[in-house]
């Protein structure tokens, strides 16, 4: 497969994660230093594409140096007025700030969060005591309040919580569109999230509505979970 690049060569080495997976199939990360991703400079080939951009999607471990936060920043504020900006949180170790991800949500329209994420967040950004990992589980209610008053605070168009085992959620500020996760043979979710995030956002820029690209993005993501690797191949009836 070749992948189209605009970023330029920089000095610092590839980026690498140490990626172990625990008997459940579950990956724990080790995030090295000091990379090429932590030094993305602002070219103008980049502003071109944004401003021609229909969809990005970013997250606060990128951010984590202030070279590419400002170039990753740069590029969202370039960005149409009705483009999707979709901010996948991806908390990783201590790689976050409450300033990082207050910041990105006032440029993002869709938040894409974990139940855990959603502990973290709660309490970083509204104060709201939490259990971590037991939200949605134990307080359903308090999480949906949660979710819309990000929403609202934020002036988002949606939010998108999936909790694992559980099921994802899609919130806008009137609406909810719950799917429950599919029972399949796990062989690791490396990748599975990503894949939710890309199949959503190809469905709305398909004009897909909510519900039927949050089914999609459902079944996709539990496909990849039955193989190995991040990017397997997708069958004929998850690609129509």
């Amino acid at each position: 497969m070749h992948l189209d690049h605009i970023l330029p060569v920089v000095e610092q080495p590839t980026g690498t994660v140490k990626v172990t997976l625990d008997d459940k199939g579950v990956p724990q990360y080790e995030i090295c230093l000091g990379v090429a991703w932590d030094n993305i400079p602002l070219t103008n080939n980049m502003l071109e594409v944004a401003h021609q951009a229909q969809a990005a999607c970013f997250g606060s471990l990128a951010q984590r140096s202030q070279t590419s936060r400002e170039t990753i920043q740069a590029f969202l504020d370039a960005m149409p007025e009705d483009a999707l900006k979709v901010f996948d949180i991806n908390l990783r170790q201590s790689w976050y700030t409450a300033e990082v991800i207050a910041e990105s949500l006032q440029r993002a329209n869709i938040f894409k969060i974990n139940d855990e994420e959603l502990d973290v967040v709660a309490t970083m950004l509204l104060g709201e005591p939490t259990v971590p990992g037991k939200l949605i589980a134990e307080d359903p209610e308090k999480t949906r309040r949660i979710c819309r008053e990000l929403i609202a605070r934020y002036e988002l168009d949606m939010l998108i919580l999936t909790c694992g085992a559980i099921g994802s959620y899609v919130f806008t500020a009137s609406k909810e569109s719950y799917v429950a996760t599919p029972k399949v043979q796990v062989a690791d979710t490396v990748g599975a999230g990503d894949s939710f995030t890309a199949t959503f956002v190809a469905q709305l820029l398909l004009g897909k509505t909510i519900r039927e690209a949050h089914e999609k993005a459902v079944a996709v993501s539990a496909y990849v979970c039955t193989q190995r690797g991040a990017m397997p191949l997708l069958p004929a009836e998850l690609k129509a």
